[in-house]
């Protein structure tokens, strides 16, 4: 007789990196109201992953220097077991989601969430989350400031950087 899957809880952890600035400048700034300036991670088999310019990184919950989340997403279930989960960081660190990969407005911590999401439940992250870049670009504002933004680097302190031979993170 077969044993059932385990279910693990998968969660997504929202982060606004602006503290609250991005709700009262954006109206001057953008000439349009944004809620924050979101940083995200999936919470699955008791750690928190995330991406930024140092490539995957790994925690205890709320364990990064940004405290903790300003939001919590359920995101639902999986099955997929921690072991086949950290090979597959493994492959996505070697390949999509290295540290040089990494770009502020096409390639950042929202787009690794919603990829792990997807890969862990079937369901992406909230639009309001991935649709953030696509927003601020649309501004002459967000367009003035793309050369400079495009330059910089987000790695929220605190995380170890993943791989699979330093065990669970």
């Amino acid at each position: 007789m077969e044993e059932p899957l385990a279910l693990h809880p998968v969660k997504l952890y929202v982060y606004d990196l602006s503290k609250g600035m991005a709700r009262r400048l954006s109206p001057l700034m953008l000439g349009k109201q944004l809620d924050g300036i979101w940083h995200t991670s999936i919470i699955v088999h008791k750690d928190e992953f995330f991406y930024g310019s140092g490539g995957i990184s790994s925690c205890a919950p709320g364990g990064t220097l940004l405290g903790p989340p300003d939001a919590v997403v359920d995101l639902g279930n999986t099955e997929v077991t921690e072991e086949i989960f950290l090979e597959y960081l493994s492959s996505l660190g070697e390949s999509m989601f290295r540290g040089e990969s990494y770009n502020l407005f096409e390639h950042n911590c929202n787009t690794f969430s919603n990829e792990v999401a997807q890969f862990l439940t079937g369901k992406k992250i909230p639009s309001y989350i991935t649709d953030l870049p696509s927003e601020v670009l649309a501004t002459p504002f967000g367009q003035a400031l793309r050369p400079f933004l495009d330059n910089n680097q987000i790695q929220p302190p605190g995380g170890n950087t993943f791989s699979r031979h330093n065990g669970q993170s």
